[in-house]
């Protein structure tokens, strides 16, 4: 059987900024993938959807939609080019755009002079088995919202399906709805993770119980490690749609506000579940730990009864060993020197009386029911 440590490892990433630059620079990491841009224009009869890879592809499709709300989808932030071009065109302010590429944000929501800016963690388990932790960001200005993530995985299909689909608010509620829908899916997986993370602490304590072994305490720590990543996202995640819920910004509406009330529920429920997890796996390690010392203990009363029995067996031994002669070198008897040094069959009877002393204290330890415990 394969540990959860075995399986899933920590796909760390570096920090890329340079100590003393100016507020607002962009610096993009030397790993950052090329963009993939998707840009979804759509109004309550239709959906219009263009790829490409530069500013030229964001700027036909609004000039071409004039009627509709724009999902601007940016997968791969390795152009800096592109990134300063569309806070040009967005009217964003730099150190919004530095916060895009310096991705190692909290979660976060911000207000500015017609716009909003909001950061959220994206986590998954990849293909390769590691736990991602990357950062989406999100823009929200006039009937644009604008989103940026860092790998080209598909996180937010289920939202293009919606739009397709046609079905419900998403293509009637705004931009800031569709940022909500966004949100939304990130903590929807949230729990995906957060389930397989509940099925390995399963497995952890179920192992346990049948065979006990160090590695156990091993996948436990590396369990605990892995929610106290997930916690980190989800906690300031929570503020953040409180600060949502509570903005008077009209880019957030008031039928917005009831469905982030909701993704707050949501976040405090995840909240919850890390916790009760994390308290499970210290119990696992702690429960380790307790059977460690209580087998230790029995193996040490196991060898405290040996000891115990053989110590007056020991001691009639030792002094029947010493070297005291019963007679002197003229035949006479020594006074106050071992009397049964010649006794007839004096070897078998010492063997007899350790016997009697042995049985008699083993007798008296079972009584005490010693033997039950171990």
């Amino acid at each position: 059987m394969k540990t959860y440590s075995s399986r899933v490892r920590y796909k760390h990433k570096r920090r890329n900024f340079e100590v003393g630059t100016r507020p607002g620079t962009i610096s993009i990491p030397d790993d950052a993938l090329e963009p993939k841009i998707e840009v979804y224009s759509f109004n309550e009869k239709d959906l219009q959807v263009s790829t490409g890879k530069n500013m030229e592809t964001i700027t036909k499709q609004i000039a071409k939609c004039t009627d509709h709300t724009h999902w601007i989808k940016i997968n791969g932030l390795g152009d800096a080019t592109l990134i300063e071009d569309i806070g040009k065109f967005l009217g964003i302010n730099q150190l919004v755009l530095e916060d895009v590429v310096n991705t190692h944000q909290r979660p976060k929501f911000d207000e500015y002079e017609g716009y909003v800016f909001g950061t959220s963690r994206i986590l998954y388990i990849n293909k390769e088995n590691e736990l991602v932790n990357c950062q989406f960001s999100g823009i929200v200005k006039d009937n644009i919202v604008i989103s940026f993530e860092e790998s080209y995985n598909d996180y937010f299909k289920p939202v293009k399906q919606r739009l397709e689909a046609g079905k419900g608010l998403i293509r009637l509620a705004g931009p800031g709805y569709i940022l909500y829908t966004l949100i939304d899916t990130i903590l929807d997986n949230y729990f995906v993770l957060l389930a397989q993370l509940g099925d390995s602490i399963d497995e952890t304590e179920d192992r346990l119980y049948q065979s006990p072994n160090k590695a156990i305490m091993f996948d436990a720590q590396h369990l605990k490690r892995t929610l106290i990543v997930v916690r980190r996202a989800c906690w300031p995640e929570r503020d953040k749609i409180n600060d949502m819920i509570r903005s008077e910004n009209p880019l957030i509406t008031k039928d917005t506000k009831i469905y982030l009330r909701d993704a707050y529920d949501h976040c405090i429920q995840a909240m919850d579940m890390i916790e009760s997890y994390k308290e499970v796996t210290s119990s696992i390690i702690d429960l380790y730990l307790s059977m460690v010392s209580n087998r230790m203990n029995e193996i040490m009363k196991v060898l405290t009864i040996i000891s115990v029995i053989f110590i007056p067996l020991t001691f009639i031994a030792g002094i029947y060993g010493m070297n005291f002669s019963r007679e002197d070198t003229h035949g006479h008897v020594i006074p106050d020197n071992m009397p049964e040094l010649y006794a007839h069959h004096g070897y078998v009877y010492a063997l007899v009386g350790m016997f009697v002393i042995g049985a008699i204290q083993l007798f008296i330890f079972w009584k005490k029911g010693w033997f039950n415990k171990l």
